[in-house]
């Protein structure tokens, strides 16, 4: 969304909170190989970019001007785990200098199976690291290898036992709708995932995403995408089973048991404002969201040459602020309270967005018990398609 002034009729009852960001994530866009699936900001292979990228972020950190502290710190990628030995450290040393985690604070790192070695999980867990997010996606040999993925389901399986070995929260990633995918396939990951006993896993649907390779290959006929219907009916029964063994199901594609959600994606999804460095990074600080280069070798020229590796920022207005924090919080399973949304944002709920809120509801996709919002489950399946309605003004 774009900045502006207060819609007209859109009344500002009070001025929200400004609170310092207490979250930080750092972008590392290193990958051994760009998985068919992925169009994130990365780096395949390019190994010698790794001392340069060390370097940039320093330079990055350190336009803080002093320590900022925080309460939860996320390393993402890319594969964090790329990094190794000397090279890891580095990045702990700029990291934590600049962001020193408080007391009780999680921190998370984004890990490849394939990366992972008991001399790793310990060194990550010496220097304060509280929880892995381990890249599983599947544990059947011919879905990682659709998917271009370079690592076995033994690795999962020895990695989570070094992860126990050093008292981490382990948290899975699994796809499903890859193609070729059955049913029953799915249901064969969600009970492996099970037998591990991990403490988080995130469940994502396929997606085809413009300037990954799948992309083409969906284009040209190569590849297809999984039917709609059977899609459906995977998400449907990871929300069974998962729930069905203790797990909350507390975000859209988020299931945790209880006490050990994610708190660091908690601060998008609560609207709350964040830092970022790295390149692609996005922050979010005092009501201005700024997104780094994508280009990981732009990024290295910028801020090696003393330049901003900014390549987008806008002032967000109180009303798009506003908006932005409704379709946030509604990705959680609890919805929006109409009170809480007025103190965080200043406004009237019912004032910002009553009619598309009923229009929802009448469409079943949207239920509301006068105090708060929240999606039903025909909401769920479909809910990237309500978010353009509530963003617009």
């Amino acid at each position: 969304m774009t900045g502006g002034t207060t819609h007209a009729g859109v009344n500002q009852l009070s001025p929200p909170l400004t609170i310092r960001p207490r979250a930080a994530y750092v972008h590392v866009p290193f990958c051994a190989r760009r998985c068919g699936y992925c169009n994130f900001t990365l780096v395949a292979g390019r190994g010698d970019l790794i001392e340069q990228y060390l370097q940039a972020i320093e330079i990055e950190l350190s336009a803080l001007g002093q320590p900022r502290e925080v309460d939860t710190l996320f390393f993402g990628g890319g594969t964090p785990t790329q990094l190794r030995g000397k090279h890891l450290d580095t990045l702990l040393d700029s990291v934590l200098a600049w962001h020193p985690l408080a007391p009780g604070g999680e921190f998370s790192v984004e890990a490849n199976p394939a990366d992972l070695d008991a001399d790793m999980v310990r060194q990550l867990a010496d220097r304060g690291a509280t929880r892995i997010s381990l890249g599983a996606q599947s544990f059947q040999e011919k879905k990682l290898r659709v998917l271009e993925r370079d690592h076995t389901a033994e690795q999962i399986r020895r990695s989570v036992r070094w992860l126990r070995d050093a008292s981490l929260t382990v948290s899975l990633d699994l796809i499903f709708g890859a193609p070729g995918e059955k049913a029953r396939d799915w249901q064969a990951d969600l009970q492996s995932a099970l037998t591990l006993d991990p403490e988080h896993i995130s469940t994502y649907g396929l997606t085809f995403e413009r300037g990954a390779a799948f992309w083409g290959r969906l284009k040209r006929g190569e590849i297809a995408a999984a039917p709609e219907e059977l899609e459906r009916g995977m998400y449907a029964a990871a929300i069974d089973s998962l729930t069905a063994h203790g797990f909350e199901h507390y975000e859209v594609s988020n299931f945790a048991r209880p006490g050990r959600r994610c708190r660091h994606n908690e601060t998008y999804w609560s609207g709350d404002e964040y830092f970022a460095v790295g390149p692609g990074a996005s922050r979010y600080v005092n009501g201005a969201r700024e997104t780094n280069h994508r280009s990981t070798t732009i990024y290295l020229k910028r801020v090696l040459g003393g330049k901003s590796p900014v390549a987008e920022s806008e002032q967000l207005s109180s009303e798009d602020r506003a908006r932005e924090l409704l379709v946030f919080g509604l990705r959680r399973i609890a919805g929006v309270e109409r009170q809480w949304f007025h103190c965080k944002s200043g406004f009237d709920l019912d004032t910002l967005a009553g009619e598309t809120i009923a229009k929802h509801v009448a469409l079943g996709t949207l239920e509301d018990n006068g105090h708060r919002i929240r999606l039903t489950s025909e909401g769920l399946f479909i809910s990237d398609a309500i978010w353009p309605d509530l963003l617009i003004k």
